[in-house]
């Protein structure tokens, strides 16, 4: 009974998302601005380009040690003053491709990238677990000042954010914990809005999702829904069960069948023509960002490009 309760007090919002879209007020380039340079997009350097990037073969000051979630991580600062906050593990290389996939897409994403050589002073770690490594910059310039919900947010029923579910999909990322969406004060941009919306902390991404059905009545959001960082189970599970009218139905099987079920056959085709106008170079950059082999990039990029033309093939003849 303790242990129940303990995973009941844990547990994900069960109710469906609140519509409270009012498009005339609704700032919708907080979420997603519509990627015009798509085309000409780096996917490897990503949001931040080179400029931005840690230094590779570098000494790093270990500031705290992060303890919290699947991956261990830290915070640490560069010999230029910079903080990065830094996760090791199965979850760096996913998250980074992610990342740049969802930038590339034009959602608004932090300047991340992976580092395969560098050094932690102040901690007695051993090298091998810093082989691959995340590192986010802790930017003055853009401050975390709260989080955001899937379930009630201003963006929910717009195109953008039925979009960004779909792509969330697509790259099988099932942790859509609260906590991993943050919301970003801008104060000067040189462009855009003053205020982002950004899905962060990625890694959950490409494997596949799964639940215990044992445990579907009350979904707890700190259990296991899938694979990370796994080729095999990302190219297992399919993507389209079937279609209802304009309701899909997907090979989903994690807890947030409630905002699943929010998606159309619009928003699928929607996300799929934003997706198709990815170039094979641009998605094996993103993955080779990622540190993944050129074999792994082939076959995440093969497998997604065939949910591209299953969501594609929604909209029926040309």
């Amino acid at each position: 009974m303790l242990a129940l309760t303990l995973l009941t007090a844990s547990c994900a919002p069960v109710s469906g998302p609140k519509i409270s879209l009012d498009e005339p007020k609704v700032d919708f380039s907080a979420l997603w601005i519509d990627p015009a340079d798509l085309g000409s997009r780096n996917f490897f350097d990503g949001p931040g380009g080179q400029a931005l990037a840690p230094a590779e073969s570098a000494r790093y000051e270990l500031l705290a040690v992060d303890t919290k979630g699947y991956s261990g991580g830290y915070d640490v600062r560069d010999r230029q003053g910079v903080k990065w906050s830094v996760k090791v593990g199965k979850e760096a290389q996913p998250e980074v491709a992610a990342s740049r996939i969802l930038w590339g897409l034009g959602f608004h994403q932090p300047p991340i990238y992976l580092l395969r050589d560098w050094t932690l002073d102040g901690a007695s770690v051993d090298p091998a677990s810093l082989r691959l490594a995340r590192f986010r910059r802790d930017s003055e310039e853009a401050k975390v000042v709260g989080d955001w919900s899937w379930y009630e947010n201003q963006f929910v029923g717009s195109q953008p954010f039925q979009g960004l579910v779909v792509v969330n999909m697509m790259l099988n990322n099932w942790d859509w914990k609260t906590s991993n969406n943050k919301i970003y004060d801008i104060p000067n941009p040189q462009n855009g809005p003053t205020r982002v919306y950004v899905v962060r902390d990625l890694g959950a991404s490409l494997g596949k999702t799964s639940f215990p059905s044992f445990l579907r009545w009350t979904p707890m959001r700190g259990m296991g829904q899938g694979s990370r960082n796994d080729v095999d189970d990302f190219e297992q599970q399919g993507f389209i069960k079937e279609v209802d009218g304009q309701q899909v139905r997907f090979h989903y099987k994690g807890i947030h069948q409630k905002v699943v079920d929010t998606i159309t056959v619009e928003h699928v085709v929607w996300a799929s023509r934003l997706m198709s106008r990815v170039s094979d170079e641009q998605w094996r950059d993103a993955f080779r960002a990622g540190g993944f082999t050129p074999g792994e990039q082939q076959r995440y990029v093969e497998k997604l490009k065939s949910k591209i033309r299953e969501g594609m093939a929604l909209a029926g003849p040309a």
